[in-house]
């Protein structure tokens, strides 16, 4: 009752009129940081646990008791989705605040931003991409806009950790402090992490603050899981319909069988239950939902299906989520990550999984997505395998996947563990993006005073003086930059072209993608042309291109019955942490029943355990699987198995990761298994330099602007972020 005295009135009107019966652990908590200290602020729990709420009702407060001269709160979002969704539920709250809140994205009112510059004052809600915009192209304007800057609140601190947007928004929110001399409290929001202590230190860098994280104390709840299996047989002899006489009427293709079986599960179980489905790709996922349209028409149930992910027109995807907040709606929704992040949808009645999810940090934002407002999450797996017998292949018939299912759940609900998320000590293309918004904002600069400005950030402090040399050379040589005859620094012709680009903003590869309009409605986007006559899925439905306008990049469509595939390029990377490898190990080695799993499942899963145990890969580093053929078990994370390829390479050894999310290596080796097993101890054992190995010239992490960075600085970010030889060690020497 004290924290809530402390709230403003029109705070605490609200929470009477909402009949709140008590302020949250995290929300109290939130209050006594924001009011008693100076500290940023990191809160990190569930979804739906009340952390929205938990940032903004002491920073109102505050905002209420001692109004600022200009924008005193910025709320900072990946999403405009969110930002759209956060609008809503503020405007609401502030009511009666006099504390005006305001939208900034590409997509917000004009006129409203205009006020804005004119008259700063309340909330601004924007996105990384935006800030930037500001703060290059209206310096002044962001000066005056922020110079009584309060807080600064960044939801979804985990999905900006993970990746380049996290690295420019830490760099813009330090130029902002640069420019008006002011250091806003920073307060992070987040459902999944897994090493707080790396998260406070991001949220602090460039402040000079202690961050504090209160421990939620919402405690252990209750999970519903369930892990169903269907199976494809390669041999088709088994399957065909005869008539009467015995004669072949129809052969039923290969997979055909398990994948029927399985939307008609999927259809029964989702019937009347609000539910998103989940996959791990947009193929997938249109596949899904139109099998799942076929079999409600067929019959007769209503068209209650939908698809959201990134490639579904904004407009569509909004009606989606409006549809799936009624709660008399029973929608099932098909999406990809676009859901994982926290839009209001209401309750759920469950979430389906199909197939393993990619991480266990994303198992746990999936999970987050349903049992909201009291009720029990509800998580449903369900696969589909191909069952083909080869006798030479003694690793084959393991579901890899499917044991990922497993050790996820275990890791997740067991051990509550979530991966760490890597810091990015040597992000080059970061640092030419940011030298070169430096100079569009702020005109000729010398080397040395850009170096000062730029190299000072603290998301490149791990980058030296030698480095950034090296880079401002190569940017000059290519003309990207140009020497004036004052000896300062101004952007070069090759790089105006760049830096004025409506895509020099974003900082996360994009690609080109063409619209799909069905007359004037926009549908959504593809990634490559599909001819006149071709139909192609999008949106959970089938169309038919009528037109195309290759110039302006637009496919006009009709829309026709049946089912279509789409295939888009594949745009992201798989990479599976140690712990989670050696949690798959360890589900095999154990005898350990799950009860989540269903009885097929059971039976495969002691078959694997039969398989693997008696090919030799629990016990044995190297294991034989033909005449030259070995397979390598180190049971590390993907890191340190590429670390691993590179270091036998050094040695003459050719080795290769047969799939995206392998966890052994392939060898072809002259020798025996214990030569080649001797041979990675000798490495290990050695003083082995990484700047050594035998890497590719054109290796790189992936990354925006990589091609304006030397391809020597591309190398040794890959060797000083990427590779880890000390983990590999420590792995097979613990």
């Amino acid at each position: 009752m004290e924290v809530f005295n402390r709230l403003a009135p029109f705070i605490q009107d609200f929470i009477y009129l909402n009949k709140w019966e008590e302020l949250r652990g995290i929300q109290v908590a939130a209050c006594d940081i924001i009011f008693d200290s100076d500290d940023n602020l990191l809160l990190s729990s569930g979804t739906a646990s009340g952390k929205t709420e938990a940032a903004f009702l002491p920073i109102l407060t505050d905002m209420y008791n001692n109004p600022s001269k200009t924008v005193g709160v910025m709320y900072i979002s990946p999403l405009k989705a969110l930002i759209n969704d956060q609008f809503k539920r503020l405007e609401l709250l502030l009511l009666d605040s006099n504390i005006p809140v305001t939208k900034w994205h590409g997509d917000a009112s004009q006129t409203k931003k205009e006020q804005l510059i004119k008259k700063p004052q309340g909330l601004i809600q924007i996105t990384p991409e935006s800030l930037e915009s500001l703060l290059t192209n209206k310096r002044g304007a962001s000066l005056q806009m922020f110079s009584d800057l309060r807080y600064v609140i960044i939801d979804e601190v985990h999905h900006f950790m993970r990746d380049s947007r996290g690295v420019q928004l830490l760099c813009v929110l330090e130029r902002l402090q640069n420019l008006t001399g002011v250091i806003p409290r920073r307060i992070g929001l987040s459902a999944t992490l897994g090493d707080v202590t790396m998260a406070q230190n991001w949220l602090n860098t460039g402040t000079g603050r202690n961050c504090a994280a209160p421990i939620s104390d919402e405690g252990k709840k209750r999970v519903r899981l369930h892990v169903e299996r269907f199976v494809n047989f390669a041999d088709k002899r088994d399957f065909v319909e005869r008539d009467g006489s015995g004669n072949v009427i129809n052969v039923i293709g290969e997979g055909d069988i398990g994948h029927r079986e399985h939307f008609e599960y999927l259809y029964k179980m989702t019937l009347d239950k609000k539910t998103i489905i989940f996959t791990n790709s947009r193929e997938e996922t249109e596949f899904i939902m139109a099998n799942l349209r076929e079999i409600a028409l067929k019959n007769k149930s209503p068209d209650v299906y939908r698809v959201h992910h990134g490639n579904v027109s904004a407009l569509l995807r909004e009606t989606t989520e409006d549809e799936m907040k009624s709660e008399d709606e029973k929608i099932v929704t098909g999406a990809t990550v676009t859901l994982e992040l926290g839009i209001d949808i209401g309750s759920l009645d469950q979430a389906v999984q199909v197939g393993a999810p990619l991480t266990v940090s994303s198992f746990a934002q999936r999970l987050g997505r349903c049992g909201r407002r009291g009720q029990i999450p509800q998580l449903l797996f369900t696969f589909v395998e191909n069952l083909r017998v080869d006798a030479s292949d003694i690793l084959g018939p393991i579901n890899w996947e499917f044991i990922r299912i497993i050790a996820i759940i275990e890791l997740y609900t067991k051990d509550n563990w979530i991966e760490p998320l890597y810091p990015h000590h040597h992000p080059y293309n970061l640092l030419y993006h940011q030298t070169m918004s430096h100079l569009k904002s702020n005109g000729e600069t010398s080397a040395a005073a850009l170096a000062s400005s730029i190299l000072t950030l603290g998301s490149f402090k791990k980058i030296s003086q030698d480095d950034y040399r090296e880079l401002l050379s190569y940017l000059i040589f290519t003309e990207q930059l140009e020497r004036t005859e004052r000896g300062g620094l101004i952007i070069g012709k090759a790089g105006e072209k760049v830096v004025n680009s409506h895509k020099f903003l974003t900082v996360f590869i994009a690609t080109d993608y063409l619209l799909v309009k069905d007359e004037n409605r926009t549908i959504g986007t593809v990634d490559k042309i599909y001819p006149v006559g071709y139909r192609f899925a999008l949106a959970g439905m089938a169309w038919e291109t009528i037109d195309v306008n290759e110039k302006a990049k637009v496919i006009f469509v009709k829309h026709v019955p049946g089912i279509s595939l789409v295939d888009w390029d594949v745009d992201f990377d798989v990479e599976l942490h140690t712990i989670l490898v050696r949690k798959i190990r360890s589900v095999l080695e154990s005898e350990d029943e799950y009860p989540y799993i269903s009885e097929r499942c059971q039976d495969r899963l002691l078959e694997i355990r039969y398989i693997a145990a008696g090919s030799g890969i629990l016990d044995n580093l190297v294991t034989q699987l033909s005449d030259k053929k070995f397979a390598i078990f180190p049971w590390v994370g993907t890191r340190q198995l590429f670390t691993l390829h590179y270091s036998l390479l050094h040695r003459g050894i050719k080795s290769k990761l047969p799939w995206i999310s392998a966890v052994f290596l392939e060898v072809i080796f002259d020798g025996t298994a214990k030569e080649l097993e001797a041979l990675i101890y000798d490495i290990m054992q050695s003083d082995l330099n990484l700047y050594d190995l035998p890497l590719p010239d054109n290796i790189q992490v992936r990354g925006k602007y990589n091609e304006f960075v030397p391809k020597n600085l591309l190398r040794k970010q890959f060797i000083e972020d990427y590779l880890d030889f000390e983990g590999l060690k420590e792995a097979l020497f613990p």
